[in-house]
C-alpha cells in the first residue's frame, strides 16, 4: 500500500504539471491542487499509523521542501528588493509616509479583528468552562507557562531596541525573531545612503543603483522559479493537513466561530479596499495563490516572497510599499494571530472571573491591548500563542486556555495565517493607492 500511495501521489503531481503547463494560470492550478490534496489526504487517512507517517515523510519532500525554498529566498529578497526600491525613490521623505501608512492600516485592522473576535465569542456563547485537558493539552500548558516567563520582562523600549540590528550579517541568517525587521531597517539605511551619494556624485550613485538593480533582477528570477512550484507544494501540504486532522467535535463551536470571524475580516478588508476605489473581487482573484499558500504552509514569513510578487506583478503595487507591507505584516499587526485569536480567548475567560465580556470597558481594553501587543509579537516570536499570552497576562487572566485549545490550533492557524498575509497585502495595496495612485492592472 505504501508504494501504491506514492505512485498515486507522483501521478497526481504529473496531472497538476500538465494542467499548469496547458493553462499557465497559477490561481486555478493552486485551487485544483487544494481540492486534489484534500481528497488524497482524506483517502490515505485510514492507513496504519506507522505507514501513514512513512508516506507523509516522503510527501514532505515536496511540501516541506517547497516551504524551505521559500524560506531560503526570504532574507535575500527582503534585503535586495527594498534596497533596490529605495534607490529608485524620488524623495527619501516618502519612506516616512510609506511606513506610517502601512503600520496604521495593519494596527487599525488588527483592532477591528479583535472586536469581531469578541463579538463572535458572545454570539456563540463560548466559555472556557467545561474544557477538558488531555495529555497533549497538559503538555501544551507547561510550554505556555514556560513561554509566559519570556513575556514577563517584555517592555516597549525592549521591543523597539530588538528591531535595531547590531549585526546585519547575523540577521540575514534569521538568527533572531526580529531579524526580518532588522534587515528592513539595514536595507533602508543603505538605500538612503545611496540616495545621498547620488546627490553628491551622480555617476557613483547611478553605478550603485545599476548594480543593486542587477542583483534585484537576479533574485526576482530565482523567486519566480520557486513560485512556479506553488501548486505542487500546496498539494503536498494540504495532504498532510487532511491526513492528520484530529477529532474536532469537542471544540467544534470554537472552530466554527473562529473561521466565521476570519471570514468576516476578509469581508472587512474587501470593504476597505472598495472604499478606496479598489475592486475587491479583482483583488481577491489575483491574491488567491498567495493566500492559498499561506493557508497550507501556516507561515507568514515563508509567504513573504509570494506576497511581494503578488503585490508587484498582480496588483500593480509600488515595489517599496510591497516590500514594506509584506515584511512588516509578517511580524506586526497580524489580524488573525494578534487580533482575533487572543481577543476570543480573553472573552471566553472573562465570564469565569465575573467580568461582562460585552461591557464597553472590557471591549475597549482588549481591542487596545491586542493592537498594541501585535507590535511586540516579533520581539518574542511564537505567533498566536505569544500574542495570547501577552494579552491575557496584561489583563491579569489565567493562561490555561491557551493550552486547552492546542488540539485544534493547527486547523485554526491555517485560516489565521491566510488572514495575516491578506492584511499585509491589503495594507500595501491601499498605501500604494494613496501614495502612488496605483491601480490593479486590467
Amino acid at each position: 500500500m505504501f508504494y501504491l500511495t506514492l505512485v498515486a501521489f507522483v501521478l497526481i503531481l504529473a496531472i497538476i504539471y500538465l494542467v499548469f503547463k496547458k493553462t499557465n494560470k497559477l490561481g486555478w492550478t493552486v485551487l485544483l491542487s487544494l481540492i486534489l490534496g484534500l481528497i488524497f489526504g482524506l483517502a490515505i487517512k485510514g492507513l496504519d499509523l506507522a505507514e501513514l507517517s512513512h508516506v507523509l515523510e516522503w510527501i514532505g519532500i515536496v511540501g516541506t521542501g517547497y516551504v524551505r525554498l521559500l524560506q531560503m529566498i526570504v532574507m535575500p529578497l527582503v534585503f535586495i528588493s527594498i534596497l533596490s526600491a529605495i534607490t529608485k525613490i524620488d524623495q527619501a521623505s516618502k519612506l516616512g509616509r510609506i511606513s506610517f501608512s502601512v503600520l496604521a492600516i495593519l494596527l487599525i485592522t488588527t483592532a477591528i479583528a479583535a472586536l469581531i473576535g469578541i463579538l463572535l465569542v458572545n454570539l456563540f456563547h463560548l466559555s472556557s468552562d467545561g474544557l477538558v485537558a488531555g495529555s497533549s493539552e497538559l503538555a501544551a500548558q507547561s510550554r505556555v507557562a514556560e513561554r509566559a516567563t519570556r513575556v514577563e520582562n517584555l517592555t516597549v523600549p525592549g521591543i523597539i531596541l530588538s528591531f535595531i540590528p547590531t549585526n546585519p550579517f547575523a540577521d540575514l541568517t534569521g538568527s533572531r525573531s526580529t531579524s526580518i525587521i532588522a534587515v528592513v531597517i539595514f536595507s533602508a539605511f543603505l538605500g538612503v545612503a545611496a540616495l545621498s551619494l547620488k546627490k553628491e556624485e551622480k555617476d557613483l550613485g547611478d553605478r550603485i543603483a545599476s548594480g543593486v538593480e542587477a542583483l534585484n533582477k537576479l533574485i526576482m528570477r530565482v523567486v519566480r522559479f520557486v513560485i512556479r512550484l506553488t501548486p505542487y507544494g500546496v498539494f503536498a501540504l494540504i495532504i498532510k493537513m487532511a491526513a492528520t486532522t484530529v477529532n474536532l467535535m469537542p471544540l467544534f463551536n470554537f472552530l466554527i466561530a473562529s473561521y466565521i470571524a476570519i471570514f468576516l475580516m476578509f469581508i472587512v478588508h474587501g470593504i476597505i479596499l472598495g472604499l478606496n476605489k479598489i475592486n475587491p473581487f479583482s483583488y481577491y482573484k489575483r491574491a488567491f495563490p498567495a493566500l492559498a499558500f499561506a493557508f497550507t504552509s501556516r507561515s507568514s514569513a515563508a509567504s513573504i516572497p509570494l506576497n511581494i510578487e503578488t503585490q508587484v506583478e498582480k496588483l500593480g503595487n509600488n515595489s517599496v510599499i510591497a516590500n514594506f507591507s509584506a515584511t512588516f505584516g509578517a511580524t506586526i499587526g497580524q489580524n488573525g494571530c494578534a487580533g482575533i485569536y487572543p481577543a476570543m480567548l480573553a472573552a471566553m475567560v472573562a465570564p469565569t472571573l465575573g467580568i461582562d465580556p460585552m461591557s464597553i470597558s472590557f471591549i475597549g481594553s482588549v481591542v487596545l491591548i491586542a493592537a498594541l501587543a501585535s507590535f511586540g509579537i516579533a520581539g518574542v516570536g511564537g505567533g498566536a500563542t505569544f500574542a495570547s499570552i501577552v494579552v491575557l497576562s496584561t489583563l491579569g487572566f489565567p493562561l490555561e486556555l491557551v493550552g486547552l485549545l492546542i488540539s485544534i490550533e493547527p486547523i485554526i492557524d491555517m485560516g489565521r495565517t491566510a488572514l495575516n498575509v491578506n492584511g499585509a497585502m491589503t495594507a500595501g495595496t491601499i498605501s500604494s493607492k494613496w501614495i502612488y495612485k496605483t491601480n490593479i492592472p486590467n
